[in-house]
């Protein structure tokens, strides 16, 4: 790991204890993720700003119960807050944020257990049913996946589909995957679905230029539970699309993926990679001809549970890196908890919180931090919901109620929030590249759409900066075109808007 050596170059900040506050009854009303065997997966959150006032907001999937739509009300610095929005759906699985039609205003795609939404926001938390009239597939199957990206020329985002076991196959549910497809737009429509064949049950999808080099790919990461022997992990070129094989480097795995988490910890500005299990949560460094699995000992497995008796493998979903102390060095969460009743797997399965040290290894702090519930955890995510400039926590459970952790790490270091506009369709920029440098090293963070268990979020990219007061950033527009470093002070948020 290049990052094993940087305790040489820079003056890399002490690691600060975490610690959170429970907030979770700061909402309107508790919100719980309910439902039988097709909810058993799903369970996400997706984070945006509904409404234009640079606070994230959230929609939680509610399973058979209705979905949440959680209105931000907090003022900056202040103990989180949230109030009732008007949305009600049910059946959902979970959501992305993102603008798919480029007028300023966040949409949300919904993944359903039933036909899914495409919901247009009206830039106040509102938001209207444009499924239809975007020409989006009307069927019925059981979605648990999503990614999109802007290929080039287009208007609308090509729309990557995620479907899991087909419900209506009299020899199911084991071996009866239904197709997942990629969507591309036909003008301000969709055209017929193009298959992603073969599929495997996937819970996960990623599109990343992981290699930068201007070529986004999509990572597939499939349930083996359900395609037995045949599947494995999947890859695959946009354009022309094509699944990738040994020919291209990628050697088959397999194993009972859960979720995908992105990030570039050893700082050489590719993006590492997290894959969630029943069993090891999978770390993977990224080489830029492949990915090679770390060792064990960088203490981010998280294979059994570390707290309590149980020593059952653990069940990983939702996964998210993000500088959770603000010292310049990605930290991880990971949403642990049993899929129902299957003895072979720990039941009491607390969360991760796993803050990377200088040396590029990870602690699991989650216990002292105060967030190791042991409730059957699904989706999550990081984002500063109070303007304090620290992440916070969300976290969506089954069967329980849904969980909001305010982030009060004392001695955090310094930070900078960082949003992108540009003109055009892709308004926020989706496919862009962050380079930052300063004391405490090199960071590169992708402006994405996917990943995670069923939800992910659309706003602000977080750095942390340890004890500096400047830096240096560049960004590499989704074009490939690359900007000059600019200073930025610490402890901002700023937005760059490319003209």
């Amino acid at each position: 790991m290049r990052r094993l050596i940087l305790p040489l170059l820079f003056a890399l900040p002490a690691h600060a204890d975490p610690a959170f506050i429970d907030r979770s009854g700061a909402l309107p009303a508790p919100h719980v993720y309910e439902g039988g065997w097709t909810h058993f997966v799903g369970g996400g959150v997706a984070i945006l700003d509904c409404n234009g006032d640079s606070r994230p907001d959230l929609f939680a999937a509610g399973g058979a119960a209705p979905a949440s739509l959680l209105v931000n009300d907090t003022a900056p610095g202040s103990d989180i807050t949230f109030r009732a929005g008007p949305v009600q759906e049910t059946g959902v699985i979970g959501a992305y944020p993102l603008d798919v039609d480029g007028d300023g205003q966040m949409d949300l795609f919904v993944l359903r257990d039933g036909v899914n939404r495409l919901l247009r926001g009206d830039g106040d938390c509102g938001f209207t049913d444009a499924t239809a009239r975007m020409g989006l597939p009307e069927d019925a199957r059981w979605t648990t996946a999503f990614s999109a990206t802007w290929e080039d020329g287009a208007d609308r985002p090509t729309l990557a589909i995620g479907n899991y076991v087909d419900r209506d196959d009299p020899d199911g549910p084991f071996g009866t995957c239904d197709e997942s497809y990629l969507l591309r737009p036909e003008g301000d429509r969709y055209g017929a679905p193009i298959p992603l064949a073969p599929s495997f049950c996937p819970l996960s999808m990623l599109i990343s230029d992981w290699r930068r080099e201007g070529d986004p790919l999509l990572r597939v990461s499939n349930d083996r539970h359900y395609y037995l022997s045949e599947g494995y992990e999947q890859m695959w070129d946009l354009s022309p699309l094509r699944e990738w094989g040994a020919a291209e480097g990628w050697d088959t795995m397999r194993l009972w993926g859960m979720g995908i988490a992105s990030g570039d910890i050893t700082g050489d500005g590719r993006p590492e990679v997290v894959l969630t299990s029943m069993g090891d949560q999978m770390i993977m460094e990224n080489t830029g001809g492949g990915f090679t699995a770390f060792p064990f000992a960088i203490g981010a497995y998280a294979q059994r549970p570390h707290t309590g008796d149980d020593g059952r493998p653990s069940t990983g979903w939702h996964a998210e890196f993000g500088d959770v102390d603000n010292d310049g060095r990605l930290d991880l969460f990971i949403a642990k908890g049993n899929v129902d009743q299957m003895p072979g797997l720990a039941m009491e399965d607390p969360n991760n919180l796993l803050m990377q040290g200088a040396d590029g290894t990870f602690v699991e702090a989650a216990a002292d931090a105060g967030v190791a519930t042991v409730a059957r955890s699904r989706g999550g995510g990081l984002a500063d919901l109070n303007g304090d400039g620290r992440l916070d926590l969300v976290v969506v459970n089954r069967r329980a109620p849904l969980e909001i952790w305010q982030n009060a790490t004392p001695d955090s270091g310094r930070w900078l929030s960082v949003k992108l506009t540009q003109p055009g369709p892709n308004r926020n920029a989706v496919g862009a590249w962050i380079d930052l440098r300063g004391a405490a090293g090199p960071q590169s963070r992708e402006v994405t759409v996917g990943g995670g268990h069923a939800g992910g979020q659309a706003g602000p990219v977080h750095f942390g900066l340890g004890d500096a007061d400047m830096a240096e950033l560049r960004i590499t527009w989704p074009d490939g075109t690359v900007g000059d470093w600019q200073p930025v002070a610490a402890d901002t948020a700023i937005t760059l808007r490319r003209e």
